[in-house]
């Protein structure tokens, strides 16, 4: 019992900073691959000075520890209700990383507006790879 007990307490801290780094990763890459589309032009929106600034201001919003919340709720929830199925790692940590945008435009003056669909589907991918790399090694 007292060797389970530390077996986990090892490997969810463990399994959250690998899923972390997965997660990160292909946040990157896919966000360059995304971010050079638009500068190409192929994107939604021609290359210019303004989108760079917001898109580093963006970033800046994301590289926060709001990011780590909804990530953290969703493995103590799995974590305390001993959930290991991999459907719930891997949606669950689609969907926490998808309502990243919604919650980076929280304090925003203005009206809202919904982020673009590029965003959520880098978002969803990222948290989807995090996901499957948490239930592997903690799961």
């Amino acid at each position: 019992m007292l060797a389970r007990f530390l077996g986990r307490l090892i490997m969810v801290p463990l399994g959250f900073l690998l899923a972390g780094l997965a997660a990160a990763g292909v946040l990157l890459t896919l966000g360059l691959e995304r971010l050079t589309q638009v500068f190409a032009g192929h994107g939604a929106v021609e290359g210019s000075f303004d989108v760079v600034v917001v898109v580093v201001r963006f970033v800046w919003v994301i590289a926060s520890s709001l990011t780590l919340l909804p990530a953290l709720g969703l493995i103590v929830v799995g974590e305390v209700a001993r959930i290991r199925s991999p459907l719930y790692y891997i949606a669950g940590g689609g969907i926490a990383l998808a309502a990243i945008p919604l919650l980076a435009r929280i304090g925003q003056a203005g009206g809202f507006t919904m982020p673009a669909t590029a965003i959520w589907q880098v978002f969803a991918t990222a948290g989807f790879a995090g996901g499957l790399v948490y239930w592997l090694v903690a799961g």
